[in-house]
């Protein structure tokens, strides 16, 4: 007996030990692929062998007191933003840091619109642990840096850049009123830090496009050109794929195809205004829940029944007949005349990006209703929802001005690309095949 109880004994050890070292493999396995899944989204864990460590502590330390000292003394964000405001510049003294917040009220103004709380924003930027190193393809020279809940990047930008987005603030902010729709990404706050004995930092905080996430395994980046427009995805460190990448696929979107084409003609065309060129959109998809693909709502529906609880068919609301055949006379003369969200001329749609619609109430007013956001989804400025998956879509890196140094680029690209597409061209030759990439590509 007593060697059959050893022998149970020694068993049972075994097994224990078994089960433990099965339990350390899975959480081993599910490390290692957390890592690789990380580092082929290109976000890598900042330690403190990191060349960013020290700069990326300091600027979460300095926005910290920032936010913090803002979020106890709370100030009433105006009704109107004057012109103060945009240039207002606060300097507030940590330790050894100087933080700079510029324009603070009026990018307040703007989380508010987003139903970012201070509280979620402070949270967000002043978590625990160090911020995420984001490894992009982009041209620029600058460092992208992601939040841990990767809500949120921080870019760093030049005084030339900081210097541009200040002058045009304005013109961005009175655009995104307009239409609150725009796929064009939101910038959140505008900082700069300066450490003892170092070269002073601004970076700017936006609104990452991809989040959430889980479920999203390919990004695209698009500028509707194809020279240099290709990435090997067995090589890429990013998982970011380029125009290229693209050939053959499409954006599918059936009833909601039309306002995206719109929206980005709309978006385009301002930055066309601002004389800026090779920005980019960024594109992902992932598939939508069984629960999603059953609803029994359309995007218009749903955001109709949100703004009046008891429509049970928005298609059956008209637009008042004077406002239909006004619009209709008005494109017929190829007018430049507006329409705000009822349906009445002034401050809204350019006629012209909706000249490709009937202008009887259901489309007019679908049009209109599909311009909204839902209520209760995570970053729904730039979520958009198919037959059967749900895309992320937003406008970033608008900040290149077609000046004497890009005119240049591109009579030196016209000699070495003969008859082909590349990103270095006119705002409005830019403008026009951006928009044509987009026409081509969805359904």
């Amino acid at each position: 007996m007593k060697k059959r109880s050893g022998l149970r004994l020694c068993t049972f050890g075994t097994a224990r030990q078994r089960r433990w070292w099965g339990l350390r493999t899975s959480w081993i396995y599910i490390y290692v692929a957390f890592t690789f899944t990380w580092r082929m989204s290109g976000l890598f864990n900042i330690n403190q062998e990191h060349d960013f460590y020290s700069l990326t502590c300091l600027m979460k330390e300095g926005l910290h007191a920032v936010l913090l000292t803002s979020n106890d003394t709370p100030r009433a964000l105006p009704e109107e933003l004057s012109a103060e405001h945009y240039k207002s510049v606060e300097t507030q003294v940590h330790k050894d840091l100087e933080m700079r917040t510029f324009a603070g009220l009026v990018f307040a103004s703007l989380r508010r619109s987003l139903d970012i709380t201070e509280e979620d924003y402070q949270r967000s930027l002043s978590s625990e642990g160090c911020y995420v190193q984001f490894i992009s393809n982009s041209k620029s020279k600058a460092d992208f840096f992601l939040t841990n809940d990767k809500r949120f990047f921080l870019k760093t930008q030049n005084m030339r850049e900081v210097t541009f987005f200040l002058s045009n603030l304005k013109a961005y902010m009175d655009h995104l009123k307009r239409y609150p729709h725009s796929l064009m990404v939101r910038f959140l706050g505008l900082y700069s830090i300066q450490i003892p004995n170092k070269t002073k930092t601004y970076f700017i905080v936006m609104q990452n496009v991809f989040y959430p996430d889980e479920k999203i395994n390919t990004r695209y980046d698009i500028k509707g050109c194809e020279v240099g427009r290709w990435t090997d995805p067995a090589s890429t460190v990013t998982n970011i794929l380029k125009d290229n990448n693209f050939e053959g696929k499409h954006i599918i979107l059936d009833q909601q195809r039309s306002w995206l084409v719109d929206q980005v003609e709309i978006d385009s065309a301002f930055l066309r205004s601002l004389n800026v060129l090779d920005y980019s959109i960024l594109l992902a998809h992932q598939p939508l829940h069984q629960h999603e693909l059953d609803r029994k709502h359309s995007f218009s529906n749903q955001t109709m029944a949100t703004a009046n609880p008891k429509l049970k068919d928005p298609s059956t609301i008209p637009l008042e007949v004077d406002s239909a055949q006004q619009a209709s006379d008005a494109m017929n003369r190829g007018s430049d005349q507006m329409l705000d969200k009822k349906g009445h001329f002034g401050q809204g749609i350019p006629l012209r990006a909706i000249n490709r619609c009937s202008v009887n109430g259901t489309k007019l007013w679908d049009f209109q209703a599909n311009h909204r956001r839902l209520p209760n989804f995570s970053n729904s400025v730039h979520v958009i929802d198919g037959p059967k998956l749900r895309y992320f879509v937003g406008i970033v890196d608008f900040f290149t001005v077609y000046g004497v140094k890009k005119r240049q680029e591109n009579l030196w690209k016209s000699l070495r690309f003969p008859g082909r597409a590349f990103s270095t061209v006119s705002p409005a030759t830019y403008s026009q095949r951006f928009c044509q990439w987009v026409r081509d590509h969805t359904k």
